[in-house]
């Protein structure tokens, strides 16, 4: 195929997705030809139509590589792929526009043409989505989702040398940042030419919803504060996260925590993340009720789950507020020695909470999992953290997504594991010597059952039983007698 024929079947494709109007085609066309340094279009008869968008995409940068249009390295790949794009894509106020349009018909109509459009834009990167490994294992407290993330390039070694001979800028200040909507991208910042947000009004403060371009489940969102600012877990957390499920009923939201270690991966911006996906974490039984007596309306309950979580539910959103708010202040100040929880360190505080916030049927929903950050000299990285047994398979803190339920792994588990696999088949393998206590102990395990056909469904339910390990690490109040216990003496300071 030409690459007349590339341009002419993404725009047939751009056409075909609605991102442009027919009677739009030569002005797009004509800033493509711009991009890529043509001086006209050659109309060729085209073969038979059979790419997508990210496929012609991919194309249209090869020509721009070969050709010397830009240098053959990631980040500028990117930024022309993104620029592509962006020249089929409605401005954004016009995106709000239509937005709010369908949302007056319907909130699930509204998010269903915001994603559709953010994927369509390869905004949402689709084809490298597709490269993710994803299994499900099941366990005790239902089943769990596991990811090995293979989605996002791998730099090269010009592409890392060209970051570090940069000079360092704090526009946008980070991923986060509205300033990224429309922003070319530049070494080291990824391309956002093709981004659009939706503007959302939470409690009287401008806040913005977007899509992640590398998403984990289904339709899963960002929602950010328009201000630069720190996360911080308080009243007015609660508050918008109820008010946006009020929004979007057929979306959950949740926030990271907002200390380090016990945190996401972003604590300098305010965001929290949701979608339209059921986390392990939200099917989880009750495994007793309280009874919080400043709350009579409240329903109160600890769920069955490895970490340590309290779940209210309510039809009004005040009190919900109201008790989350007590229980969160409650927690901040709690220390029980006996257990290693310590409410602060030299005036450091270490208590905080991981809230998610669900509408169902018209109750509001949250789940309040309780948090603790402290390290020990036993335990560096965090003694409520992912142990050291586990660290060969992730170290990585536990977020907002693992802890509902779902492992988020490195790309180096896939290459890692299949020579974990050769090993229980007793074939040369070149494991890692992170991995050899653990599959030692697989083979002594599975004795003589492991084989070709059944290997790989083997090291994959361990690892979902390493991820479960890693969600019982992090629960401040352990699923045996003294845990319970502990537990039950942290309520009674509640009620």
């Amino acid at each position: 195929m030409t690459i007349y024929q590339s341009i002419q079947q993404l725009i047939d494709c751009a056409i075909g997705a609605r991102l442009v109007e027919q009677e739009d085609v030569v002005y797009v066309r004509n800033k493509i030809l711009s991009l890529l340094r043509l001086d006209d279009f050659v109309v060729e008869e085209s073969e038979l139509f059979t790419k997508e968008i990210p496929e012609l995409l991919e194309e249209l940068v090869e020509y721009a590589c070969t050709h010397g249009v830009i240098e053959n390295v990631l980040d500028e790949k990117e930024i022309l792929a993104s620029k592509i794009m962006d020249v089929f894509i409605i401005r954004p106020s016009a995106v709000n526009a239509l937005f709010y349009e369908k949302y007056e018909q319907n909130p699930k109509n509204a998010t269903d043409y915001f994603y559709k459009l953010s994927k369509n834009s390869n905004y949402i990167q689709m084809r490298q989505i597709t490269k993710n490994i994803n299994y499900i294992v099941n366990t005790e407290y239902g089943a769990i989702d596991i990811t090995i993330n293979l989605s996002k390039p791998e730099k090269d070694p010009k592409q890392i040398a060209r970051e570090k001979a940069l000079k360092s800028t704090n526009y946008p200040k980070c991923l986060l940042c509205i300033e990224n909507e429309g922003y070319a991208g530049r070494i080291g910042h990824p391309a956002r030419s093709n981004h659009r947000m939706i503007h959302l009004n939470l409690t009287d403060e401008k806040w913005f919803l977007q899509y992640s371009p590398y998403i984990y489940y289904n339709e899963h969102c960002i929602v950010l504060s328009a201000e630069h600012q720190d996360m911080k877990i308080d009243r007015q957390t609660f508050l918008r996260l109820l008010k946006f499920v009020e929004r979007f009923p057929h979306y959950f939201l949740g926030s990271n925590a907002d200390l380090p270690i016990v945190g996401g991966s972003i604590l300098t911006h305010d965001h929290y993340q949701g979608g339209n996906f059921e986390f392990a974490m939200a099917k989880a039984q009750n495994d007793f009720i309280i009874e919080l007596t400043d709350f009579p309306k409240i329903q109160c309950s600890i769920i069955k789950w490895p970490m340590s979580v309290i779940r209210l539910r309510s039809r009004n959103i005040e009190r919900l507020v109201n008790a989350a708010e007590y229980i969160l202040e409650k927690w901040k100040g709690y220390s029980d020695s006996s257990i290693n929880i310590c409410a602060f360190t030299n005036g450091t505080p270490h208590n905080t909470i991981t809230p998610i916030a669900r509408h169902r049927n018209g109750v509001f929903e949250m789940d309040l999992v309780l948090r603790n950050n402290r390290t020990s000299e036993e335990h560096p990285l965090g003694i409520f953290h992912p142990h050291e047994n586990v660290h060969h398979i992730k170290k990585e803190n536990m977020g907002l997504i693992e802890v509902m339920g779902l492992a988020v792994l490195p790309a180096r588990l896939k290459t890692e594991l299949q020579e974990v696999e050769k090993f229980l088949l007793n074939m040369p393998s070149d494991i890692r010597t992170y991995h050899i206590p653990w599959a030692k102990q697989l083979k002594a395990q599975y004795d003589n059952r492991v084989n070709k056909q059944n290997v790989q469904d083997i090291v994959r339910e361990e690892v979902g039983q390493k991820f479960l390990q890693m969600l019982e690490n992090a629960g401040v109040f352990k699923r045996d007698e003294e845990g319970v216990g502990a537990f039950k003496r942290f309520i009674r300071t509640l009620t």
